[in-house]
C-alpha cells in the first residue's frame, strides 16, 4: 500500500507539476529505475524541457528526458509496424480458426466451476465482446439468452457503469442481473492499470454446450499432457 501511495505521488508530481525524474527522486527518495517504470506513460513535452532548461535545469537531466522521448517514439513506431503486420497475418478468421481462438480463450479465462454453463469474467471490454461474438457466431447461442453481472466498487457511479457495459456490449438492461458492489474503492486497483469500468461477467446456461466445450478443452489438455507428445 505504501508503494502504491508513492507511485500516485510520483504521477501527480509529473502530471501536475511537470517535474523531472531527478526532481521527483529528491522528494520521494526512490530510485530512478523505479520512477522510470512508474512514469513510463508520462513523458515531458519538448516545450517543458526547454522551459526547465532556461531555469537552470542540469544538462544531464535534459539529455535523459530527451533520450526517453526519443526511445518512446521509436518504440511507438516499432509497435505500430508490428501491429499492421500482425493484423494482416491474423485476419480474417475462418470458421475453424474462430472456434479455436474462442476455445483457447475459454481454456485460459473461462469458468470451470459450474459444469452446466459457460462463463467469463474480465475487466477488458474487448475480451467480453469477443466471447459474446464467439458464443453467438461460432456456437449459435441466441444473444438474448446471455446474462450479465457486473462487479463494481462502492465509489463508482453504478448507473453510469451499467449503461457503459450495456452500450458497448449491445445488450439491453433487462439482461443484466443486479451488480455486486465491492466494499473497497477503486483507489485500491488504479495501480494495476485496469480499464476502470469494473469486472463484467457474461454467462450462458446450457449443459450440453458446456459439456462440449469442456471436453474440447480436455482433448487439447490431454494431448499435451502425455509424455513424448
Amino acid at each position: 500500500m505504501a508503494e502504491f501511495k508513492e507511485r500516485e505521488k510520483a504521477i501527480a508530481l509529473r502530471k501536475e507539476k511537470q517535474m523531472s525524474y531527478g526532481q521527483i527522486k529528491k522528494i520521494l527518495k526512490v530510485s530512478k529505475s523505479t520512477l522510470s517504470y512508474w512514469l513510463r506513460n508520462y513523458p515531458l513535452s519538448e516545450k517543458r524541457i526547454k522551459e526547465l532548461q532556461r531555469k537552470g535545469w542540469e544538462k544531464s537531466e535534459t539529455s535523459r528526458e530527451r533520450f526517453r522521448i526519443t526511445m518512446r517514439k521509436k518504440k511507438e513506431e516499432r509497435l505500430k509496424k508490428f501491429y499492421k503486420e500482425q493484423r494482416k497475418i491474423i485476419f480474417p478468421f475462418n470458421k475453424r480458426e474462430f472456434f479455436l481462438a474462442g476455445l483457447f480463450l475459454y481454456w485460459g479465462e473461462g469458468s470451470k466451476t459450474h459444469p452446466g454453463e459457460l462463463s467469463i469474467s474480465n475487466t477488458n471490454p474487448s475480451i467480453i465482446k469477443f466471447f459474446i461474438s464467439w458464443l453467438t457466431n461460432s456456437l449459435n447461442v441466441p444473444k438474448e439468452k446471455l446474462r450479465v453481472q457486473l462487479h463494481l466498487y462502492r465509489d463508482m457511479n453504478i448507473r453510469k457503469e451499467i449503461q457503459f457495459w450495456s452500450k458497448i456490449l449491445n445488450l439491453p438492461l433487462s439482461q443484466f442481473n443486479k451488480p455486486y458492489i465491492k466494499k473497497s474503492s477503486t483507489n485500491r486497483i488504479n495501480h494495476k492499470g485496469g480499464f476502470g469500468y469494473g469486472t463484467c461477467n457474461v454467462t450462458i446456461g446450457n449443459t450440453r454446450l458446456a459439456e462440449r466445450i469442456h471436453m474440447s478443452i480436455k482433448a487439447i489438455a490431454d494431448k499435451y499432457y502425455k509424455k513424448g507428445t
